[in-house]
């Protein structure tokens, strides 16, 4: 990966607009920066979150806070703690989360 064109900054991620994006349980409340092409999000579940989709975005993420259980669609399963991460690349492995506790996590795609 090259990052080029992104002056140094920093991200105050209280401060970052927030959006909601309903689970097909539970809801997915994103912050989300650009830079270029690439996206930064700081992402927090709520408790009883389902994904309604099986996700083939490529991501690198970590876990922050609570804990993620990552489905891939040939049916393995991860389960994420604080300080976890995953990465996979687009269209690789299809894949959906979901968490019963909740979680926030830290998301570059």
């Amino acid at each position: 990966m090259q990052i080029n064109d992104i002056p140094f900054g920093t991200t105050d991620w209280s401060q970052v607009e927030r959006s909601e994006h309903q689970g097909e349980s539970g809801i997915a409340v994103w912050r989300t920066q650009r830079f270029g092409d690439i996206r930064v999000r700081m992402v927090e579940y709520t408790p009883g979150y389902l994904a309604d989709h099986w996700c083939e975005k490529g991501h690198i993420l970590l876990c922050l806070d609570g804990e993620l259980t990552t489905e891939l669609e040939d049916g393995r399963i991860f389960v994420l703690k604080p300080g976890m991460s995953y990465q996979v690349a687009d269209k690789a492995e299809p894949h959906r989360s979901s968490t019963s506790v909740g979680a926030r996590l830290f998301i570059v795609d």
